[in-house]
């Protein structure tokens, strides 16, 4: 690595660093119930601690700004992968149609356990990832059954064919929900958008181990997605088992989507926006590329549940709609970069 982009590398990488900490300060001390950062500091290392502050640290902020950071970080590394194994700088879970597919399961599971899995505690928690998992890899089998054409994948096809299953797993979901029990319709609206608002130590631990196995796994194959970047019979001369890799990495990303959208419901575009702004900041090389794209999705998520909890107090935003008023926007400069 030549010694101007490793410190471009650590450069970026603290800055973003200073981002996430700064967000995650405004996050703690601020809100209807304001703290200051002593406040905060007494409360995490217990000195003198009280219940009132305990509450709104423990029970309310820590568990919301935490399943924010891993969710940003989930879906961004989920997005560079999908990027990386299709070759197309358009992929993203959501416009391939996985953040539905994963959705529609999750939502099928709400609407036949509705209210039975309550008293289950972290059963119905570690239930609702699988479910997602399942309903991901269907998409993503279709999605492959599709956009396979000539013996390789069409980049062209696979993006017309996400937004096609987008669009009809996204039709099912709202059917399905319209035919929930009034309080569960009311959550599952919330979720479909894109919300962290539940956020509890639970959805943490459900799905904290997901991230810890599969996101070594991926970074243990960066070279594989730097291979790529080439075409398949380029990378096979070199030694890879191209659909072999493909596969495990697709597998991959699905499980951290599933994860993601199974606490945090369908947000879009991180996995988009992460990875392109990753590239431009410390080049193509995935060693660098996959943690300079989770720590910036981290920093997105958290900013973005912060703006939809704050901006329009005491009425809140699901965090889903404000990344998309930044992620729809961008997307179309994307479409028209890549036209020209």
């Amino acid at each position: 690595m030549p010694k101007d982009t490793n410190l471009r590398f650590w450069t970026v990488l603290g800055a973003g660093f200073a981002l996430l900490l700064a967000a995650v300060y405004v996050s703690l001390t601020n809100g209807s119930f304001d703290l200051t950062i002593t406040d905060v500091v007494r409360t995490l290392l217990r000195i003198d601690p009280v219940p009132e502050h305990d509450l709104v640290v423990f029970d309310f902020r820590l568990p919301r700004i935490v399943i924010a950071g891993l969710v940003g970080l989930g879906l961004a590394i989920a997005g560079a992968v999908l990027q990386g194994v299709t070759g197309n700088g358009l992929a993203d879970s959501r416009i391939l149609g996985i953040n539905a597919g994963a959705g529609a399961a999750i939502v099928i599971f709400m609407f036949f356990f509705q209210g039975q899995m309550k008293g289950a505690g972290l059963l119905a928690t570690f239930t609702m990832p699988l479910f997602g998992l399942f309903g991901g890899l269907l998409t993503a089998l279709l999605l492959y059954l599709f956009s396979w054409k000539n013996g390789k994948l069409d980049p062209q096809r696979l993006i017309l064919v996400g937004i096609a299953l987008d669009s009809g797993l996204g039709a099912i979901t709202l059917y399905l929900s319209l035919k929930m029990k009034a309080s569960d319709f009311e959550m599952a609206t919330v979720w479909i958008t894109g919300s962290i608002w539940n956020a509890n130590w639970p959805f943490i631990v459900a799905m904290l181990p997901w991230l810890l196995v599969l996101i070594p796994v991926i970074y243990s194959k960066s070279r594989k997605l730097d291979l790529f970047q080439l075409d398949d019979g380029s990378a096979k001369s070199l030694g890879v088992a191209t659909e072999k890799e493909r596969s495990i990495l697709l597998l991959a990303s699905i499980g951290l989507v599933s994860a993601c959208v199974a606490v945090s419901g369908g947000i879009g575009f991180i996995g988009l926006m992460a990875p392109h702004i990753a590239r431009r900041l410390v080049g193509l090389n995935h060693r660098r590329l996959l943690p300079a794209c989770g720590l910036i999705g981290m920093v997105m998520v958290i900013v973005s549940d912060l703006i939809a909890k704050t901006v329009f107090a005491p009425a809140e935003l699901p965090v889903g709609i404000v990344i998309s008023l930044v992620g729809v926007p961008y997307f179309v400069y994307l479409l028209f970069k890549a036209r020209g």
